[in-house]
């Protein structure tokens, strides 16, 4: 297993090391062989090599299973120069579904308890299918007056993004996905969307299925998240129900992500790169680390590694103790840990965790 590590920017720099001595630790454990590669992305490949996105660090990529990629600070880059940009990573992959579990725990406050919900966002193609263009805008504005924006729905892309969403619900206690749409206004676009959603259903009889309306949905998650367990939706209609998922459960640090492809994936977390609080070693890197985790997972699934599973199990394992201790937390989440500690603490239960099983 090749795994490729880019820091990104800012924070990046604290959280995405984090993540790798937890992943390493884990791999350890459970004789798990994996080659780490360090690679240039962001800031740092525009210093070395003139872009944000290196030639390198794609060629490079192709080579692994997954990487890890820390949060991208694409708001302070340079305009209109086009060595500067969000690094098209997704689209020159072709990662095309990101998977966003939100979990509460019980010593954390937040606006629900109990809520583990996985979403699922279709991130090529939408309102925002122009970072997956090959060229051009999905907005224009033809005169001073008028602005004009475009969405991009396909039966492939609706089509896999649903099916990778009931392959995940298959394996969960609750077996069941909501589809997320608004077909009754948007009959066109939430229309081919919901009909795939509705082939792929067919497909799974032990999963439960239900469609609901992007403005329910928003609602009843504020409400009571409890009845969602697997959610699927197009790509602007994800990007917000996400976020608020987060919110559910105490914010953006606790909020991990997955993109995944055909035959590889990207794990990075939801939030930013947080330029204000960067060098501080004040950042929670659970999101970062909880990423790496499902990239393990996901890599263990895909290519029937029982010992990427196992790593990835210790890690969820490990994590769970830590936070219900509270003691090596970093203080977004009540704790006085700096960024490492929190790491430390972490990468050493989870060696106390497999040395206690062999007992």
């Amino acid at each position: 297993m090749k795994i490729g590590i880019l820091l990104g920017d800012d924070i990046g720099y604290e959280v995405v090391p984090e993540c790798v001595k937890v992943l390493k630790s884990a791999a350890s454990c459970c004789e798990l062989e994996v080659e780490w590669t360090t690679l240039p992305i962001g800031k740092e490949g525009h210093e070395k090599h003139g872009d944000t996105t290196p030639l390198v660090t794609v060629e490079a990529l192709k080579e692994t299973s997954g990487w890890i990629m820390g949060p991208i600070g694409h708001q302070a880059y340079p305009r209109n120069d086009p060595t500067w940009v969000m690094p098209p990573i997704r689209k020159i992959f072709d990662l095309f579904a990101n998977v966003k579990p939100v979990k509460s725990y019980a010593n954390i406050v937040s606006v629900h308890k109990d809520v583990d919900i996985v979403f699922l966002r279709e991130v090529t193609e939408g309102m925002q299918s122009w970072d997956t263009s090959v060229s051009g805008s999905g907005e224009f504005r033809p005169n001073d007056e008028v602005s004009i924006g475009s969405r991009i729905i396909t039966r492939k892309g609706s089509n896999r993004v649903a099916l990778a969403a009931f392959e995940i619900a298959k394996n969960r206690p609750r077996k069941k996905v909501t589809a997320v749409h608004k077909e009754a206004v948007y009959r066109m676009t939430c229309g081919m969307f919901a009909e795939e959603c509705r082939k792929v259903a067919k497909d799974f009889p032990d999963v439960d299925f239900e469609e609901i309306h992007i403005d329910t949905v928003a609602a009843h998650l504020v409400m009571d998240p409890s009845p969602f367990d697997v959610v699927v939706t197009t790509n602007q209609f994800g990007d917000i129900l996400t976020d608020l998922g987060a919110g559910l459960v105490g914010g953006l640090g606790l909020a991990p992500g997955l993109c995944i492809g055909d035959t590889q994936a990207m794990a990075q977390a939801t939030h930013g790169s947080a330029p204000d609080i960067s060098g501080q070693n004040i950042s929670n890197p659970y999101a970062m680390i909880m990423s790496g985790k499902m990239l393990f997972e996901w890599l263990g699934q895909k290519n029937g590694n029982s010992r990427a599973i196992r790593a990835a199990e210790l890690v969820d394992k490990a994590m769970d103790i830590v936070i219900s201790e509270g003691k090596m937390v970093t203080r977004d989440i009540g704790g006085k840990a700096s960024t490492q500690e929190m790491g430390d603490e972490i990468s050493a239960t989870i060696k106390r965790i497999s040395s206690e099983s062999k007992k």
